[in-house]
Protein backbone atom coordinates (compact mmCIF):
# COMPACT_ATOMS: atom_id res chain seq x y z
CA UNK A 1 0.00 0.00 0.00
CA UNK A 2 1.19 3.62 -0.61
CA UNK A 3 2.09 6.19 1.65
CA UNK A 4 -0.60 8.18 -0.02
CA UNK A 5 -3.31 5.56 0.30
CA UNK A 6 -2.64 5.71 4.45
CA UNK A 7 -2.44 9.08 5.44
CA UNK A 8 -5.70 9.47 6.51
CA UNK A 9 -7.81 12.23 6.28
CA UNK A 10 -10.89 13.06 9.55
CA UNK A 11 -13.35 12.92 6.96
CA UNK A 12 -12.01 9.25 5.60
CA UNK A 13 -11.48 8.34 9.45
CA UNK A 14 -14.73 8.87 10.35
CA UNK A 15 -16.64 7.30 6.94
CA UNK A 16 -14.26 3.97 7.37
CA UNK A 17 -14.67 3.43 11.03
CA UNK A 18 -18.43 4.20 10.43
CA UNK A 19 -18.41 1.12 7.37
CA UNK A 20 -15.59 -0.82 7.24
CA UNK A 21 -15.33 -4.52 7.94
CA UNK A 22 -11.91 -6.07 8.10
CA UNK A 23 -11.64 -9.64 6.68
CA UNK A 24 -9.09 -11.37 9.79
CA UNK A 25 -7.49 -14.69 8.50
CA UNK A 26 -4.93 -15.73 9.44
CA UNK A 27 -2.54 -17.71 7.19
CA UNK A 28 0.09 -18.74 10.71
CA UNK A 29 1.29 -21.94 8.75
CA UNK A 30 4.31 -20.75 7.44
CA UNK A 31 5.42 -18.68 10.50
CA UNK A 32 4.73 -21.47 12.80
CA UNK A 33 6.79 -23.95 10.86
CA UNK A 34 10.06 -22.02 10.91
CA UNK A 35 9.17 -20.59 14.67
CA UNK A 36 12.24 -21.94 16.09
CA UNK A 37 14.43 -20.29 13.31
CA UNK A 38 17.06 -17.52 14.16
CA UNK A 39 14.74 -14.06 12.62
CA UNK A 40 16.69 -12.81 9.09
CA UNK A 41 17.06 -8.93 8.84
CA UNK A 42 16.17 -7.16 5.78
CA UNK A 43 18.62 -4.28 6.12
CA UNK A 44 20.17 -2.27 8.43
CA UNK A 45 18.56 1.01 9.63
CA UNK A 46 20.19 3.90 11.20
CA UNK A 47 19.24 2.84 15.21
CA UNK A 48 20.13 6.41 16.51
CA UNK A 49 18.10 7.77 14.42
CA UNK A 50 15.38 5.91 14.88
CA UNK A 51 15.13 6.28 18.15
CA UNK A 52 14.79 10.26 18.48
CA UNK A 53 11.04 10.70 19.12
CA UNK A 54 8.78 12.18 16.85
CA UNK A 55 5.45 13.55 16.66
CA UNK A 56 3.51 11.83 19.46
CA UNK A 57 5.52 10.59 22.86
CA UNK A 58 6.88 7.12 23.25
CA UNK A 59 5.12 4.56 24.20
CA UNK A 60 8.22 2.50 25.90
CA UNK A 61 8.40 -0.37 28.18
CA UNK A 62 11.93 -1.20 29.99
CA UNK A 63 15.32 0.34 30.36
CA UNK A 64 16.23 3.41 28.47
CA UNK A 65 19.78 2.21 28.40
CA UNK A 66 19.00 -1.76 27.76
CA UNK A 67 21.78 -3.10 25.82
CA UNK A 68 18.66 -4.02 22.99
CA UNK A 69 16.63 -1.08 21.69
CA UNK A 70 13.47 -2.49 19.69
CA UNK A 71 10.83 -0.16 17.73
CA UNK A 72 7.89 -1.84 16.32
CA UNK A 73 5.64 -0.50 13.83
CA UNK A 74 2.09 -2.13 13.88
CA UNK A 75 -1.15 -1.89 12.94
CA UNK A 76 -4.26 -2.38 14.91
CA UNK A 77 -5.97 -4.67 12.54
CA UNK A 78 -3.22 -6.49 11.27
CA UNK A 79 -3.95 -10.46 12.40
CA UNK A 80 -0.07 -11.31 12.79
CA UNK A 81 0.57 -8.06 15.25
CA UNK A 82 -2.32 -9.30 17.17
CA UNK A 83 -0.71 -13.01 17.00
CA UNK A 84 2.78 -11.54 18.03
CA UNK A 85 0.90 -9.51 21.14
CA UNK A 86 -1.15 -12.26 22.05
CA UNK A 87 0.90 -14.63 21.89
CA UNK A 88 4.48 -14.27 22.22
CA UNK A 89 4.78 -10.12 23.72
CA UNK A 90 3.79 -10.96 27.54
CA UNK A 91 6.42 -13.42 27.62
CA UNK A 92 9.00 -11.53 26.06
CA UNK A 93 7.85 -8.59 28.53
CA UNK A 94 8.29 -10.96 31.56
CA UNK A 95 11.93 -12.53 30.32
CA UNK A 96 13.67 -9.22 28.83
CA UNK A 97 11.75 -5.52 29.20
CA UNK A 98 11.44 -6.37 33.00
CA UNK A 99 14.95 -7.71 33.41
CA UNK A 100 16.38 -4.48 32.27
CA UNK A 101 17.54 -5.86 28.84
CA UNK A 102 15.25 -4.91 26.60
CA UNK A 103 13.52 -1.50 25.90
CA UNK A 104 10.60 -1.69 23.89
CA UNK A 105 8.93 1.11 21.95
CA UNK A 106 5.22 0.85 20.17
CA UNK A 107 4.87 3.50 17.13
CA UNK A 108 1.90 3.42 15.13
CA UNK A 109 1.46 2.43 11.32
CA UNK A 110 -2.56 1.76 10.50
CA UNK A 111 -3.33 0.73 7.05
CA UNK A 112 -6.89 1.53 7.16
CA UNK A 113 -9.32 4.03 8.61
CA UNK A 114 -10.09 1.44 11.43
CA UNK A 115 -6.69 0.77 12.98
CA UNK A 116 -6.22 4.88 12.74
CA UNK A 117 -8.62 5.00 15.12
CA UNK A 118 -8.04 2.49 17.21
CA UNK A 119 -4.97 3.92 17.58
CA UNK A 120 -5.94 7.54 18.44
CA UNK A 121 -8.64 5.73 21.04
CA UNK A 122 -5.24 3.94 22.68
CA UNK A 123 -3.13 7.69 22.74
CA UNK A 124 -6.06 9.64 24.06
CA UNK A 125 -6.93 9.54 27.90
CA UNK A 126 -10.66 7.86 28.44
CA UNK A 127 -11.04 10.29 30.98
CA UNK A 128 -10.44 13.75 29.38
CA UNK A 129 -9.67 12.67 25.57
CA UNK A 130 -7.77 16.20 25.62
CA UNK A 131 -4.89 15.08 27.26
CA UNK A 132 -2.40 12.11 25.60
CA UNK A 133 -2.82 8.77 27.25
CA UNK A 134 0.72 7.57 29.65
CA UNK A 135 2.31 4.05 28.87
CA UNK A 136 0.17 2.84 31.66
CA UNK A 137 -2.64 3.02 29.94
CA UNK A 138 -1.86 2.90 26.76
CA UNK A 139 -0.08 -0.72 27.06
CA UNK A 140 -2.82 -2.33 28.31
CA UNK A 141 -5.56 -0.62 26.08
CA UNK A 142 -3.47 -2.18 23.10
CA UNK A 143 -3.31 -5.30 24.25
CA UNK A 144 -7.26 -5.59 25.02
CA UNK A 145 -8.05 -4.16 21.69
CA UNK A 146 -5.89 -7.24 19.92
CA UNK A 147 -7.03 -9.83 22.14
CA UNK A 148 -10.62 -8.20 20.74
CA UNK A 149 -9.11 -7.56 17.67
CA UNK A 150 -12.14 -9.55 15.35
CA UNK A 151 -14.96 -8.70 17.92
CA UNK A 152 -15.00 -4.81 16.91
CA UNK A 153 -12.88 -4.60 13.40
CA UNK A 154 -14.78 -7.88 11.65
CA UNK A 155 -17.95 -8.03 13.68
CA UNK A 156 -20.53 -10.41 12.46
CA UNK A 157 -23.19 -7.13 12.15
CA UNK A 158 -20.67 -4.98 9.69
CA UNK A 159 -21.15 -2.09 12.73
CA UNK A 160 -17.68 -1.34 13.16
CA UNK A 161 -18.04 1.90 15.06
CA UNK A 162 -20.65 0.67 17.50
CA UNK A 163 -18.51 -2.38 18.06
CA UNK A 164 -15.74 -0.42 18.83
CA UNK A 165 -17.44 1.65 20.84
CA UNK A 166 -18.51 -1.26 23.07
CA UNK A 167 -14.82 -2.48 23.07
CA UNK A 168 -13.42 0.56 24.54
CA UNK A 169 -15.98 1.17 27.08
CA UNK A 170 -14.03 -1.06 29.29
CA UNK A 171 -11.34 1.16 29.15
CA UNK A 172 -13.86 3.76 30.65
CA UNK A 173 -14.81 5.94 27.48
CA UNK A 174 -18.38 6.99 27.09
CA UNK A 175 -19.99 7.89 23.75
CA UNK A 176 -18.90 11.65 24.42
CA UNK A 177 -14.98 11.20 24.89
CA UNK A 178 -15.22 8.46 22.05
CA UNK A 179 -16.39 10.89 19.86
CA UNK A 180 -14.07 13.49 21.09
CA UNK A 181 -11.09 11.60 20.95
CA UNK A 182 -11.81 10.65 17.18
CA UNK A 183 -12.44 14.09 16.05
CA UNK A 184 -9.32 15.47 17.52
CA UNK A 185 -7.80 16.73 14.08
CA UNK A 186 -4.21 17.52 15.70
CA UNK A 187 -4.20 13.65 17.11
CA UNK A 188 -4.77 12.43 13.73
CA UNK A 189 -2.12 14.49 12.43
CA UNK A 190 0.04 13.09 14.40
CA UNK A 191 -0.99 9.53 14.01
CA UNK A 192 -0.37 10.17 10.47
CA UNK A 193 3.01 11.73 10.87
CA UNK A 194 4.59 8.68 12.83
CA UNK A 195 3.32 6.57 10.47
CA UNK A 196 4.49 8.94 7.38
CA UNK A 197 8.05 8.40 8.94
CA UNK A 198 8.34 5.12 9.31
CA UNK A 199 7.75 4.87 5.69
CA UNK A 200 9.77 7.53 4.56
CA UNK A 201 13.11 7.43 7.18
CA UNK A 202 12.87 3.75 7.85
CA UNK A 203 11.44 1.85 4.40
CA UNK A 204 8.52 0.52 6.92
CA UNK A 205 5.81 -1.13 4.15
CA UNK A 206 4.29 -3.88 6.29
CA UNK A 207 3.31 -4.96 9.66
CA UNK A 208 4.76 -5.76 12.02
CA UNK A 209 8.12 -4.21 11.40
CA UNK A 210 10.72 -4.82 14.02
CA UNK A 211 13.49 -2.19 13.63
CA UNK A 212 16.07 -4.10 16.48
CA UNK A 213 20.11 -2.47 17.46
CA UNK A 214 19.89 -1.23 13.50
CA UNK A 215 18.73 -3.85 11.88
CA UNK A 216 15.11 -4.68 10.42
CA UNK A 217 13.12 -7.56 10.76
CA UNK A 218 9.38 -7.85 9.15
CA UNK A 219 6.79 -10.32 10.37
CA UNK A 220 5.49 -11.94 13.62
CA UNK A 221 7.64 -13.84 15.28
CA UNK A 222 7.24 -16.49 18.28
CA UNK A 223 8.92 -16.41 21.82
CA UNK A 224 11.50 -18.99 20.64
CA UNK A 225 12.44 -16.89 17.79
CA UNK A 226 12.80 -13.55 19.49
CA UNK A 227 14.36 -14.93 22.41
CA UNK A 228 16.91 -16.30 19.82
CA UNK A 229 17.37 -13.04 18.51
CA UNK A 230 17.82 -10.97 21.99
CA UNK A 231 20.37 -13.35 23.11
CA UNK A 232 22.75 -13.08 20.45
CA UNK A 233 22.57 -9.51 21.24
CA UNK A 234 23.38 -10.27 24.72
Amino acid sequence: MQMNDMTMTRRALLGGVAVTALCLALPLGASEAFAQEMPEAQGDVDMAAALKPGALPEMALGDEKAPVQVIEYMSMTCPHCANFHNKTFDTIKTKYIDTGKVRFIIREFPFDPVATAAFMLARCNPQDPKQLSTPAQYFPMVSMLFKQQRAWAAPANGDVRGSLLQSVKLAGYSQQSFEACLTNQKLLDDVNAVTKRGADEFGVNSTPTFLINGKKYSGDMSVESMSKLFDSLL
